[in-house]
């Protein structure tokens, strides 16, 4: 028989349960107006630009940081790093998939560069398409979903492969297939998905090797979540936000799948965003 103690906490935890359970309820309700998704909102130049510094700005000033162990992708960070003393992660935003002190970050958001400084990072403003470092500057570069952000695509690989040396580590993921496009790529200002064929011929002309890659992301599966999800962010931007914060992205970190590598480039028929982990050739292709 529980005590009369007990039977008041449990009392009180199913009440506050029950309150959250209903406010969380009224707020999902008053989120749902209907958004029409455009045949095509994809942006152009300046205004892609501008629109994902406003975007990100506002998401990394509500957010808190997350250190790379939390993310799957640290077993192979973690492998990589004793081979790369000098690294770069590039849009990483307060999700860094490096550690952040002795880490280079180049990011559109002031607040994301702003909390990373703070955290021991040394961090610029910048873009991806123009890094402010000489060639052959990192022996480790890390480019997660940032490469379909860019107007110039080409110019962005580029960039990457410019700064790592030879024989340096290049990780780098995007979204795939151009079919698949929703809203959700219009809302956080995707410029393209890809097809696997193209882009493994847009990293081998860079002279980046695909060494393996696997099937990443934390993107839901369902299409009418993440409609409900963006339905939220646009009519009810802060009280979204915070449920994001507080509660989706950590259950998301505690759900992650491990990742599994395969050589080359995996059969991406069924896979919505991959990660390609590369190295840069030690000498330029013989004509």
């Amino acid at each position: 028989m529980l005590k009369p103690h007990r039977v008041i906490a449990l009392s009180a935890i199913g009440l506050l349960a029950a309150i959250v359970a209903w406010r969380t309820w009224s707020w999902l309700r008053g989120a749902r107006r209907e958004i029409t998704p455009t045949a095509d909102r994809r942006l152009d130049g300046a205004r892609l630009v501008d629109a994902n510094r406003r975007f990100y700005n506002a998401l990394w000033n509500h957010a808190s940081l997350i250190v790379a162990p939390r993310f799957n992708t640290w077993p192979l960070v973690d492998r990589l790093l004793p081979r790369s003393p000098s690294r770069i992660e590039v849009g990483a935003g307060l999700r860094p998939r490096l550690p952040i002190p002795g880490t280079d970050f180049v990011d559109l958001s002031a607040a994301a560069v702003e909390k990373l400084r703070m955290a021991g990072g040394r961090a610029i403003v910048g873009s991806v398409s123009a890094l402010p470092f000489p060639d052959d500057a990192f022996d480790l570069v890390c480019a997660l979903d940032i490469i379909e952000h860019a107007e110039d695509d080409d110019a962005a690989i580029a960039e990457l492969a410019r700064i790592a040396c030879p024989g340096a580590w290049l990780l780098i993921s995007v979204p795939l297939h151009p079919a698949r496009w929703t809203v959700f790529d219009d809302f956080v200002g995707h410029r393209k998905r890809y097809e696997p064929l193209e882009l493994a011929a847009k990293v081998g002309a860079h002279r980046l090797k695909i060494e393996s890659s696997a099937a990443y992301g934390m993107q839901p599966r369902f299409p009418g979540l993440i409609d409900f999800a963006m339905r939220c962010l646009l009519h009810r931007r802060e009280r979204a936000l915070w449920y994001y914060t507080h509660l989706f992205m950590p259950i998301g970190l505690l759900c992650q799948p491990r990742l599994r590598f395969s050589p080359g480039m995996i059969p991406s028929a069924n896979v919505d965003e991959i990660l390609l982990v590369c190295r840069k050739n030690e000498a330029a292709p013989i004509a």
